[in-house]
């Protein structure tokens, strides 16, 4: 039995049989009602399956828009949003204006991105290095534009003039920004410790390595802020033993709903039964 509370999350694609924003809705509200703590989207802006063969995406801010008009409680956001392909000034206008929707319930995950088809193929910044340094000027016009202060930026890639964004976001002094990042990349946890959490990858499994990570991060850290969530995605199993994930510091579990896990293709309608069954069950994480 776990020895403190963590929050439960889902976490999902959006693209396949969650590129139906009707669908998403209605996973939503069932899993409002039904216990969970967060929903959460991908953010990617075109897909093809293993095939080769397009697939349905929806874009997560309509998506999320639709879901804060029809849910009360749960936190929603995406996890993550690949920022350097994103304005940071259109996103700090879209965000402000989903959290004042939401009530304060927006939670922002940022990455540099992953699949290099969605960045070759629109002609998107392809050099990591570079979107490494977007992703951080990105995230200082984004916390700049959200004070609702005139904010002037003189960045690499991004440069603005005494600009004002009002309303704020609800929340204050801003949204949480979870920052995604595979280790053992030091850059992308270094850039972790600087926000309000930690969506942390690895390449081999496990509560050790896993602490490890944690361990680097909390080192980095200024600040003892209790708030700082450092987020598990996983699939989790009835009687799964998550006190080695309570002990390496976890505070969101985000339960992993992804048809190829289950045995599906992306669209694979059968799919969609399976999982408004599970999300019915309600959180297995406590």
């Amino acid at each position: 039995m776990a020895t403190k509370t963590v929050k439960n999350g889902l976490y999902m694609p959006n693209y396949g049989i969650f590129g139906d924003i009707h669908f998403l809705i209605q996973l939503a509200q069932l899993a409002e009602t039904h216990g969970w703590d967060g929903f959460f989207l991908w953010d990617h802006i075109a897909y093809k399956n293993d095939e080769g063969h397009t697939v349905n995406v929806a874009d997560p801010w309509v998506a999320l828009t639709a879901i804060a008009i029809k849910t009360q409680s749960i936190r929603i956001g995406t996890t993550v949003t690949s920022l350097p392909r994103r304005r940071p000034w259109k996103l700090a206008r879209e965000t402000a204006s989903l959290d004042q929707l939401c009530g304060g319930r927006l939670i922002l995950g940022v990455g540099m991105g992953l699949g290099q088809g969605e960045w070759d193929d629109l002609g998107e910044e392809t050099d990591l290095v570079k979107r490494g340094q977007m992703l951080d000027e990105g995230l200082d016009v984004l916390t700049g534009l959200w004070t609702g202060d005139p904010f002037s930026y003189d960045g690499q890639h991004y440069h603005i003039d005494d600009a004002q964004f009002l309303p704020r976001p609800q929340q204050q002094p801003h949204i949480p920004i979870w920052v995604g990042g595979f280790w053992p990349n030091k850059r992308p946890f270094q850039r972790m410790a600087r926000w309000d959490g930690m969506i942390p990858l690895f390449e081999e499994e496990g509560p050790q390595v896993f602490k490890e990570g944690v361990r680097y991060v909390q080192q980095q850290r200024t600040s003892s802020d209790l708030d700082f969530d450092i987020v598990k995605i996983g699939v989790s199993q009835p009687d799964m033993d998550v006190s080695p994930w309570v002990e390496a510091g976890i505070t969101w579990w985000l339960e992993l709903l992804m048809p190829e896990v289950y045995g599906f293709q992306p669209g694979d309608e059968a799919a969609q039964q399976v999982f408004i069954d599970l999300i019915k069950q309600g959180p297995s994480i406590t």
